[in-house]
């Protein structure tokens, strides 16, 4: 479980690495593209099965529901793409529709690898929206705009990182099998020096109960809602995996004797929402924390750009990562 572990964190940042140099927020699950990725494989074989090969384990699969299926791009591509489009639909509770636009799948399509993810957590303790009110979020130290800024006095595992100047945060989800963090730099405009600095064995490290302690905090954290499209192949490429993409090179021996097989879009849509009830809202009762203690808390305000994620607190797996730039 721990080489699974390191493997999946070294593999969520190795393709953070390749999708940072936007501006935008960034939202994807690694899990789900390593899903992807193990079908593939299976029938890949010689480099292109080598390249693609990811340390792998069956129960992350029970997150997601994936299946293969033969379609006829060449005499009804659009057929195709709508069938896919009402697949994805339904497994994502009617979140990411439109995955392929249409026109973007035609005849010469050969392979396509779909993904799509939605995750739906209410918190184990929720916000009270009476606590909600407009305040600024610093998109630099020159511009801000304004958000819904949630907040709640509660005990969360925190840990002070002087390192890398900045704060972590967990935020557990009913039943604690799953937790959001959120990785706050101390300034305004530190984030990219905070991406510059971290690495698998680092966040590991930083997430790991041993290391964090329990303390009361004033947790502010605006409302916000990412929903992003990734083709993947290009910043797969830069990880290692070329063959695939590349019609001389590519072996699906294993999934069909016809020659030439090689994957033309690697495509992954991720949907996330955070409110009061939690990400992707759904009614809950929850315990009520009123503002008004007078303890002494540390104040953990999420008004500038930090980077967040969900994580299997048992397999230490993380299921989403993204980086929330401008709410």
């Amino acid at each position: 479980m721990h080489l699974f572990a390191e493997a999946a964190t070294e593999f969520t940042l190795d393709l953070y690495r390749q999708l940072r140099e936007t501006e935008d927020n960034i939202f994807y699950s690694p899990v789900s593209i390593m899903t992807a990725l193990a079908m593939l494989q299976l029938g890949a074989r010689g480099n292109t099965r080598q390249q693609i090969e990811e340390e792998f384990l069956e129960d992350i699969k029970k997150f997601y529901h994936a299946n293969v299926e033969s379609l006829d791009f060449a005499h009804a591509a659009d057929e195709s793409q709508k069938k896919i489009n009402s697949w994805v639909e339904s497994q994502t509770n009617g979140k990411i529709k439109d995955l392929f636009p249409a026109g973007s799948l035609s005849s010469s399509t050969i392979l396509v690898l779909v993904n799509a993810v939605y995750f739906k957590g209410q918190w184990d303790h929720k916000f009270d929206e009476k606590h909600t009110g407009e305040e600024k979020f610093w998109l630099n130290k020159n511009a801000s705009k304004p958000v819904q800024m949630m907040k709640q006095r509660s005990k969360f595992n925190f840990s002070l990182l002087e390192d890398v100047q900045a704060k972590i945060v967990e935020i557990p989800y009913k039943g604690k099998e799953l937790s959001m963090f959120i990785l706050l730099p101390n300034e305004i405009d530190g984030l990219k020096k905070l991406e510059d600095k971290l690495t698998a064995d680092k966040l590991i490290e930083w997430t790991s109960p041993q290391n964090m302690d329990m303390i009361e905090l004033y947790l502010s954290l605006p409302r916000f809602r990412v929903e992003q499209k990734y083709d993947l192949p290009a910043p797969l490429e830069h990880m290692g995996m070329v063959d695939a993409f590349n019609a001389q090179k590519a072996d699906f021996s294993g999934m069909s004797s016809r020659e030439g097989l090689v994957v033309s879009k690697v495509l992954h849509k991720s949907f996330v929402e955070v409110t009061e009830e939690g990400t992707e809202a759904a009614a809950a009762t929850g315990v009520e924390v009123a503002l008004t203690s007078a303890l002494i808390s540390e104040d953990f305000s999420c008004d500038h750009p930090f980077l967040f994620f969900i994580k299997q607190n048992k397999t230490n797996s993380i299921l989403f990562f993204g980086r929330m730039s401008s709410p």
